[in-house]
């Protein structure tokens, strides 16, 4: 068998794979062999049919099958074993292939066309530094997360007398229509001019209010009424409703049972000791928010200063090509500079782990789907009694093959893992800034300079 690699510039090539007879032969005869002993023919006993009958029966499909499968070995074991940067997939010169004459076999010859990147090195020490943030958490920014939480883990009340803000729920009637059904009236959607009559009611009071005057808009008059949106317009006149109960609901106060609620049985045992963990919480939450800008600015000082040159057509045609007609040429042009980062940030990215050999085991992926399946439990510390539930989410997460969930995880833990590299050899700028400063920044935006 040779190999022989042809570029024709710095990001196109031709590799030829040329096989002799003494290349395919034996593994034909072999299968030819195997097949003699398993197949049942009618006239022969099993595993008792002649070799040169299932020569002429099936040889042909033989030979194409293991022929195929040395190319397909000889192409990706010289691309591996030469660390050719090769994107997108070899692509079969279809010509050449349609002229072997597979019936009067000898050495075979066949060509592949490759897209390759252009030779390009990582110096990560050479980078300029990249500015990296830590954020000023203040009280502020505590005492609006207190509340936050305060309302999410909100308690409902049933106040005597209702207030602005109140549910007022009760029988809303039309006698003309003879129109009646259960509501519950959002005295935060119901019109300024018209509050004061929801205002200062108790059970068993009536009140009389035209519907068309009295609420904000028309998605709250078919929530009081139950009827679609299309036919609020049909709606109108003066209602009734007696009133049967007002909820209020009430920030959650601040007891053992709403630490618990937030972090977890146990935790904590005092205010000051919440206090400390949610503070900490945020300044995790925010790290990891900065983590997530310094990557992108990383990402985007590798692309700034490694010269990488890809070549377009090939890739575009390959795009085309693979995706079937899903999306047209239009469509991959217009996306095609995305493509060129990400594919160019990959390269990189290999090259790097490549260098310093980067492996990740199961353990690891495990590790972090247990932390994002925590995240979307909302539990924000190390509860034991969530432990067997999270582990048994997180395996069966990894276990659906359907949305290849296992690679997507295996994919992040890479990207973590060489992320962690890159920072360790890159220079950083580090700077503290203020909330509304950062969040300037992850939108893009420019923050004045001091």
């Amino acid at each position: 068998m040779e190999v022989l690699l042809e570029k024709s510039s710095p990001t196109l090539a031709s590799l030829k794979v040329t096989l002799s007879k003494e290349d395919y032969q034996p593994k034909v005869d072999k299968t030819i062999k195997d097949y003699a002993k398993k197949v049942n023919l009618k006239g022969f006993r099993p595993g008792k049919v002649p070799s040169h009958v299932i020569q002429r029966m099936y040889g042909k499909s033989i030979l194409v099958d293991e022929v195929n499968n040395l190319l397909s070995n000889a192409v990706s074991n010289y691309i591996r074993e030469n660390k050719l940067q090769v994107v997108g997939d070899p692509v079969p010169d279809r010509e050449k292939a349609a002229e072997v004459n597979w019936d009067s076999p000898s050495a075979f010859e066949f060509s592949y066309d490759l897209g390759v990147a252009s030779d390009f090195e990582v110096n990560l020490s050479e980078l300029p530094a990249v500015k990296r943030y830590t954020i000023n958490v203040d009280d502020a920014e505590l005492t609006k997360t207190l509340d936050s939480l305060r309302e999410r883990f909100a308690d409902s009340v049933h106040p005597e007398v209702s207030e602005a803000g109140d549910m007022i729920y009760g029988e809303l009637k039309q006698e003309s229509t003879e129109f009646t059904t259960r509501t519950a009236i959002p005295t935060n959607q119901v019109k300024e001019e018209a509050l004061s009559k929801f205002i200062g009611v108790k059970k068993d009071d009536v009140i009389v209010f035209d519907i068309q005057d009295t609420f904000n808009d028309e998605s709250a008059i078919a929530h009081v009424t139950g009827k679609k949106k299309e036919d609020i317009e049909t709606v109108s006149g003066e209602f009734t409703l007696v009133v049967e109960d007002v909820t209020r609901t009430a920030p959650a106060a601040l007891t053992q049972e709403f630490f618990d609620k937030v972090l977890g049985a146990g935790q904590v045992e005092s205010e000051e000791q919440f206090n400390e963990k949610v503070l900490e919480i945020i300044k995790g939450n925010y790290e990891r928010e900065t983590e997530a800008l310094l990557r992108r600015d990383i990402e985007t000082a590798l692309l700034d200063n490694i010269a990488i040159e890809l070549p377009g057509d090939f890739l575009k045609d390959w795009l085309e090509r693979t995706n079937e007609g899903k999306f047209t040429r239009e469509q991959i042009e217009e996306q095609f500079e995305d493509f060129q980062k990400s594919l160019k940030l990959s390269l990189i990215k290999n090259k790097i782990a490549d260098r310093e050999g980067v492996k990740v085991e199961y353990p690891e992926i495990l590790a972090f789907t247990r932390e994002m399946v925590k995240g979307q439990f909302g539990i924000y510390g190390d509860d034991e009694s969530m432990k067997e539930t999270i582990d048994r989410v997180a395996q069966g997460y990894l276990a659906d093959k359907e949305r290849d969930n296992y690679t997507s995880i295996f994919n992040q833990v890479f990207d973590n893992k060489v992320l962690d590299i890159i920072r360790s050899q890159v220079t950083t700028d580090e700077q503290t800034i203020e909330v509304n400063e950062f969040e300037k920044l992850a939108k893009g935006e420019e923050v004045a300079a001091e």
